[in-house]
């Protein structure tokens, strides 16, 4: 998908982090769940501003932020582009079928996601439970 990619960001002003942060979160997301792929190229800062109404300079710092880490590169004239997906080995699963390869898992996930609707938890209770679940399994091991 050498073309623009297909990301949207979504900028959440009551979530308490900064804007910047969110498009290189996002960004991380996508890379690791395989929307991403080497090549692609990220939305111009012109057409994020457009679709979130951020600031211009917000959008190239949160794409210096991605370059500075080495996941995309800045091409004059051209655009922003993706050097490399996340993960232990390119994206989630690390195979190239990671999408069948993960199917088991994103299936109970979902279903765990229905039960804790069903319990009355709102999104970001989820989150918070979702994430705290995650810092304590992971505990020590270090960011990629």
């Amino acid at each position: 998908m050498s073309a623009s990619a297909a990301v949207e960001f979504r900028i959440d002003r009551r979530s308490g982090v900064a804007t910047y942060l969110q498009i290189v979160q996002q960004t991380k997301q996508a890379l690791r769940l395989g929307v991403l792929e080497p090549g692609d190229r990220l939305p111009t800062a012109r057409e994020v501003v457009e679709a979130t109404a951020i600031n211009p300079n917000t959008v190239l710092k949160a794409y210096r932020e991605l370059e500075r880490e080495g996941l995309v590169e800045a091409r004059r004239g051209l655009g922003t582009f993706v050097r490399r997906t996340l993960g232990t080995l390119g994206t989630l699963g690390g195979a190239p079928d990671a999408t069948a390869a993960d199917a088991p898992l994103r299936t109970e996930l979902a279903d765990w996601a229905r039960r804790a609707r069903a319990a009355g938890l709102e999104k970001d209770d989820v989150g918070a439970l979702f994430t705290a679940v995650l810092d304590s399994t992971y505990k020590g091991d270090k960011e990629r």
